[in-house]
């Protein structure tokens, strides 16, 4: 069965983004879950897998501007990252990995292993 997995990684200080929210949706806005991340910047399990993995397009949504207004970083209000939203697509039954890498002024994403 497929699976779907994250992490977060804090460029600006160099560390995994713990205790960061995200978001899982459905193309058509459905939320499926809400998730946390732990100390290493991951999730504690997948985010979506078993019976509730389906292929199609799905939005994870990372409140990143929440995340480092705990960290003490000053930011604008509003921030100019509050939440990212990564628009991705499962073709087929597999392990997807959708890793961020976020500061408070820029991230970038990519399909990782």
């Amino acid at each position: 069965m497929g699976r779907l997995t994250t992490h977060v990684l804090d460029t600006a200080s160099g560390r995994p983004a713990s205790g960061m929210r995200i978001e899982l949706f459905t193309a058509d806005g459905r939320a499926i879950t809400s998730v946390f991340t732990n100390a290493d910047g991951r999730c504690e399990g997948p985010v979506l897998a078993g019976e509730a993995f389906h292929t199609g397009t799905y939005e994870l949504r990372f409140h990143v501007g929440d995340y480092f207004i705990a960290q003490g970083v000053e930011l604008a209000d509003p921030p100019f990252l509050g939440v990212v939203p990564i628009r991705f697509g499962m073709a087929e039954d597999g392990h997807y990995h959708v890793p961020l890498l976020v500061s408070p002024y820029g991230y970038s994403t990519y399909r990782g292993s």
